[in-house]
C-alpha cells in the first residue's frame, strides 16, 4: 500500500521539480528558489533554500555521488551547487541566451541542458567548460534523461517528438508525435536488459494529450537504435505532467492536471493505485534511490507531499485519502513589518525586521546607509561588501538569504495572482501588454526581450511584434490594492 507521511509547504510559488539523492530531497519552484531537506526527517537543510536564479525554477538534479545540485531557470543559466555548503559551484549560460526548461546529468556527471529554442547544451562540469551544443529545430526541449549506462539519452518536445541522442549530440533515432500537442516528460528505467548483442530499456513518457507511455529502447550494433512502444496508459482525465521510475524499475508514478498520482506496475502496465491529496495540478514526481521506497510529488497548490510505498505491493485499485502531517515554517510571522509590500517600508521597518531575523549587529550600518525597503530589496553580496563594509561572508550571505526569504513570504495568497509579473513573480509597477496577451512588468518583457528571445514566456510561441502597450487599467488595480493593505 501507500501512504502519506509528509507535507512541505515551504514554497511560494508552483512547485516544478522534485528529485532525490541517497540522503536529499530537493524541490525547486517559480518562487525561484531551491529548497534542500534530509530524507531521513524531511527536516530542510541549514543553507536552504538556495537563492540565485533570477527567475523561476524549471528542473533540479543531483549528480550520481549526490555531491552537487544543478538547477536550471527562465534567467538561461544552469546553476550548480555544493551539497556539502550550499555554495555556488559554477553557473553555465545556455548557448543564445533561452530559457532552460531541463537539466539532467549523465552518470558519469556530465550534464545537459535543454532550453526553449530547441538547443540543446552539454557541459564538462570538472573543468566548468561546454563540450559541445545541439539543436532539435523543435520549439522547445522540456524532457530529457539518461541511460543508466550514460551513451545515449531522449529529450521530448512541445511538439511532442521523443528522440534518442548519443553523446556527440548526434540524433539517432525520432519518433514524431508521440505525444500529440506535446511531451511533458520523459525517463528511463534505471536497468538495462542485455540479451547477447543486444541491449534493450525502458523508456516512460507522458504528454499533454493525458496518456503516459512505455517504450523500448533497443540497440544493436549493426542496426543501430530503435524506440518501439509497449503500453499506452490513460489512468488519468487530464495532461500528465511528470513520471518516474522506481530505483528497482517495477514501478512508475505518474503526476497529472486532473490533481491524481497514479501508481502502475511498469512491467504490465497495471494500474496499483490512484492517489488524491493535491488541490492543484500535480507537477512534479520522484522516486527515491533507497529504501524505504520513498515518493515525493510537487504540486500548483506550493505543497510537497512525500508518500512511502509499502512492501506486499497488491494489483488492486483504490483511493488514498491520509492525514496530513505538515512541515516547514509557512506560518511563521515575521515581526516587525507593517506593510504588505517591503518596497514601501520605512528605515524604522528594516530596522525592526533585522532584529527580528537575528541580525541587530546591522542595525548601525542600514541606518548610517539610509536603507528603507526599497533598498532592501536591491541589496547585493557585492553591495553588503564594498559599500557597506560588512566583511564576514557567512553573514552577507544570510542576509541575501533572509532578504530572499523575505519577498517570498510577502508575496503570499493574499496578492492577488493577475498582480504578479509572469516573468518574476513578483508585484508589477509598470504592468505592460505584450503581443501574446499577457501582462508584464515592462522592465522584465523589455529584458526579455532584448536577449533575443522573441517567443512568448507563456507560451513559447513565437511574438509577432516586440512593441509593448501599457496596462493603465491592471496598474489602478494595483495601486488601489496596494492602499487598501
Amino acid at each position: 500500500m501507500v501512504s502519506l507521511i509528509c507535507t512541505i509547504r515551504d514554497h511560494r510559488d508552483d512547485i516544478n521539480w522534485c528529485a532525490f539523492s541517497p540522503k536529499l530531497l530537493a524541490t525547486c519552484s517559480s518562487d525561484k528558489t531551491i529548497r534542500v531537506y534530509f530524507t531521513q526527517d524531511f527536516s530542510e537543510l541549514a543553507f536552504s533554500p538556495l537563492t540565485g536564479h533570477g527567475y523561476g525554477v524549471h528542473c533540479c538534479c543531483f549528480s550520481p555521488c549526490g555531491k552537487f545540485l544543478a538547477s536550471c531557470s527562465t534567467d538561461a543559466t544552469t546553476v550548480v551547487w555544493s551539497m556539502d555548503t550550499g555554495d555556488l559551484v559554477t553557473v553555465f549560460e545556455h548557448p543564445g541566451r533561452s530559457p532552460v526548461r531541463v537539466c539532467v546529468f549523465s552518470p558519469d556527471s556530465s550534464l545537459i541542458s535543454g532550453a526553449s529554442d530547441g538547443t540543446l547544451a552539454l557541459w564538462d562540469l570538472p573543468s566548468k567548460r561546454l563540450r559541445r551544443t545541439g539543436a532539435s529545430n523543435e520549439a522547445s526541449i522540456v524532457a530529457c534523461s539518461f541511460t543508466p549506462c550514460g551513451q545515449m539519452f531522449a529529450t521530448g518536445s512541445t511538439y511532442g517528438d521523443i528522440r534518442v541522442w548519443d553523446l556527440e549530440l548526434n540524433p539517432l533515432h525520432t519518433v514524431k508525435n508521440a505525444h500529440d500537442l506535446g511531451v511533458t516528460c520523459c525517463q528511463f528505467a534505471p536497468k538495462l536488459q542485455n540479451d547477447g548483442c543486444l541491449s534493450r530499456l525502458r523508456l516512460a513518457s507522458c504528454g499533454q494529450d493525458s496518456q503516459l507511455k512505455i517504450w523500448m529502447l533497443s540497440r544493436q550494433a549493426a542496426a543501430g537504435c530503435k524506440l518501439q512502444l509497449l503500453h499506452t496508459l490513460v489512468g488519468q482525465t487530464a495532461p500528465v505532467l511528470s513520471c518516474a521510475f522506481s530505483a528497482d524499475a517495477q514501478l512508475l508514478v505518474s503526476g497529472s492536471v486532473d490533481k491524481t498520482i497514479t501508481v502502475y506496475g511498469a512491467d504490465q502496465g497495471v494500474l496499483l493505485y490512484r492517489l488524491h491529496q493535491h488541490e492543484r495540478y500535480v507537477t512534479a514526481c520522484a522516486f527515491s534511490a533507497t529504501a524505504p521506497c520513498l515518493i515525493a510529488t510537487g504540486s500548483m497548490d506550493k505543497s510537497v507531499n512525500i508518500w512511502r510505498v509499502e512492501d506486499g505491493r497488491q494489483s488492486k485499485l483504490f483511493s488514498l485519502h491520509p492525514p496530513t502531517t505538515v512541515t516547514g515554517n509557512q506560518n511563521r510571522k515575521l515581526p516587525g513589518h507593517t506593510r504588505l509590500l517591503v518596497c514601501d517600508w520605512s528605515e524604522e521597518d528594516v530596522s525592526a525586521w533585522l532584529c527580528a531575523e537575528g541580525l541587530e549587529a546591522l542595525v548601525g550600518a542600514f541606518k548610517a546607509n539610509n536603507i528603507d525597503g526599497g533598498e532592501l530589496v536591491s541589496l547585493t553580496k557585492d553591495t553588503l561588501a564594498s559599500e557597506m563594509n560588512i566583511d564576514s561572508i557567512g553573514l552577507r550571505n544570510k542576509v541575501m538569504r533572509k532578504i530572499e526569504e523575505l519577498k517570498m513570504s510577502l508575496v503570499c495568497t493574499g496578492v492577488p495572482d493577475e498582480f504578479l509579473c509572469p516573468i518574476t513573480r513578483e508585484v508589477m509597477k509598470d504592468p505592460v501588454i505584450a503581443a501574446d496577451g499577457f501582462s508584464y512588468e515592462r522592465e522584465a518583457i523589455e529584458s526579455w526581450i532584448n536577449s533575443k528571445n522573441r517567443s512568448s514566456p507563456m507560451t513559447n510561441l513565437p511574438l509577432q511584434t516586440t512593441v509593448v502597450t501599457p496596462n493603465r487599467t491592471l496598474k489602478m488595480a494595483i495601486g488601489r490594492w496596494k492602499s487598501s493593505q
